[in-house]
């Protein structure tokens, strides 16, 4: 069962599916689906649209260049069966495509390093290209600045007026103490 790959998008093309057009010259593509045979037809550039594998690697969003990637291409040739070479093959494959997911997902956090920051710049720029459609939220955080103050203000308040009983308080103790002392 050989598993072929779409010339459009390069998804695999499974046995009995896809599409097959042949050309006069006796050369065969083999299409996932309708939409890359039609795309094929009115002879567009792969590269050029977002959704295809070719527009990944051209704009570097895939690995390229890696000795993963060589596997592939070494299982598609014919060879004698034997039962030892399938079980090393399969296992083989195995870790291969272990190999192969952590390495991309090393290479997709690599890609993003650097996101989070330029979103936030991008983010701060429209902020302030669009101040004028932020009074009402700027009045907002004032008043709830003040509100936050008065409260502020009222604890403060409450705080020495509990302090200053306390304080009368041990002054009445001490002198007491003092009283005691003074009779003995």
């Amino acid at each position: 069962m050989r598993i072929e790959t779409c010339y459009f998008c390069s998804h695999p093309v499974y046995p009995s599916k896809g599409i097959t057009f042949v050309r006069n010259d006796a050369k065969a593509f083999r299409f996932c689906r309708s939409k890359c045979h039609k795309n094929f037809k009115m002879k567009r550039n792969p590269r050029k649209l977002k959704w295809t594998k070719a527009f990944r690697k051209s704009a570097n969003k895939e690995m390229v260049v890696d000795s993963t990637l060589s596997f592939a291409a070494r299982r598609n040739v014919p060879t004698r069966y034997s039962r030892d070479l399938v079980a090393t093959t399969l296992k083989a494959m195995q870790r291969v495509t272990e190999i192969q997911t952590k390495r991309e997902r090393a290479f997709y956090k690599q890609r993003m390093t650097g996101n989070t920051a330029n979103r936030r710049a991008a983010d701060r720029k429209l902020v302030e290209e669009n101040q004028h459609m932020l009074p009402e939220v700027r009045a907002r955080l004032q008043q709830t600045e003040a509100e936050l103050s008065d409260a502020e203000e009222t604890m403060q308040e409450e705080a020495i007026a509990v302090a200053i009983p306390a304080r009368q308080r041990q002054a009445k103790r001490q002198v007491q103490a003092g009283d005691a002392m003074d009779i003995e």
